[in-house]
């Protein structure tokens, strides 16, 4: 198989766009012509529409983007028919050619990280998505499972290091032998980076082992750029959280590669916005979602790098 990097390289290149979808279904913002008749339903009742709703998400997006990103956490408040939900909604966006970036954030030490990783990424892992999102604050050893499991099975792996939310400077920004904790993380990851790249050497010029750069923060995000010159980026924060096109330009390299820039609320629930509420609404929700996939795409091509990228089939 193809290396993560290389299949997201292709992906990215086609489609002529680094916009990423996230999948986060939230009960509360869904269209009313989904949940009447269940405002009292039962978890399961909530699953069941949570998949259906990402599944129109997921053909609306699939000939526009490369990728999408299901938050595992949506489903999991369900219990466990929220997980099998889960699986069938990566195996859906898989089988309409979309890479699936699955948004876990998991990690722990010894055993149990290994656990997680082979469960999560592994050769016969259950969920069968192409790259999880990392938290590397039990350090390097507790890393080492997930970049091993991933480069066996050719997946990919997004190790957070500046999180789009504001509380993360609490612990991020510290200053630790002279530069900030977020700098030792990104040196760290950039090794782990170089060090796929090297394995694979395939069309990409970036390793499978990526970093999650939040797009509220510009300067550290152009910062982060010249320091991991060998990583992909998965930038959250565009959209409903307050980052724009100008503001994630400095995640790009010369050709407009380099980054994927998430998208969640901002589109799959834009008919809520007041930006597409008066030309489509409620009733036209799936028209909404279309059209601010199409708007987000302009938008990086626009104002970004991204501009650069051989235009794909619309």
């Amino acid at each position: 198989m193809k290396s993560f990097s290389d299949r997201l390289y292709d992906a990215i290149r086609q489609k002529g766009t680094p916009v990423l979808v996230g999948l986060d279904p939230r009960w509360n913002m869904l269209p009313a012509v989904l949940v009447q008749g269940n405002e009292q339903a039962t978890w399961a009742q909530k699953t069941a529409v949570f998949e259906s709703f990402c599944r129109t998400v997921i053909d609306i997006v699939a000939p526009l983007v490369p990728a999408v990103k299901p938050q595992a956490a949506f489903f999991e408040q369900c219990g466990p028919e929220g997980m099998l939900s889960l699986g069938r909604v990566i195996q859906y966006a898989t089988s309409k050619g979309l890479l699936v970036i699955l948004d876990g954030k998991r990690n722990d030490i010894g055993s149990t990280a290994a656990a997680y990783a082979a469960g999560m990424l592994g050769q016969e892992s259950p969920w069968g998505a192409d790259a999880l999102t990392v938290s590397p604050y039990l350090g390097d050893d507790s890393l080492t499972p997930f970049v091993d499991v991933a480069g066996e099975r050719g997946a990919g792996v997004f190790i957070l290091v500046k999180t789009s939310n504001p509380g993360g400077a609490m612990l991020q920004d510290k200053i630790a032998e002279g530069i900030p904790v977020y700098r030792h993380v990104a040196e760290f990851v950039h090794s782990l980076a170089e060090k796929s790249w090297e394995q694979t050497q395939g069309k990409s010029p970036y390793g499978s082992i990526g970093a999650v750069v939040g797009a509220t923060w510009p300067a550290q995000l152009t910062e982060l750029r010249q320091v991991m010159k060998r990583t992909w980026f998965l930038v959250p924060g565009y959209g409903s959280q307050g980052g724009g096109a100008a503001d994630v330009a400095g995640a790009f390299d010369e050709d407009g590669l380099g980054a994927i820039v998430n998208n969640s609320r901002g589109i799959i629930f834009a008919w809520r916005s007041p930006k597409y509420a008066e030309s489509f609404g409620e009733k036209q929700w799936e028209r909404a979602i279309e059209q601010s996939t199409r708007d987000m795409i302009a938008d990086l091509a626009a104002q970004t790098l991204a501009g650069r990228l051989k235009k794909g089939p619309r």
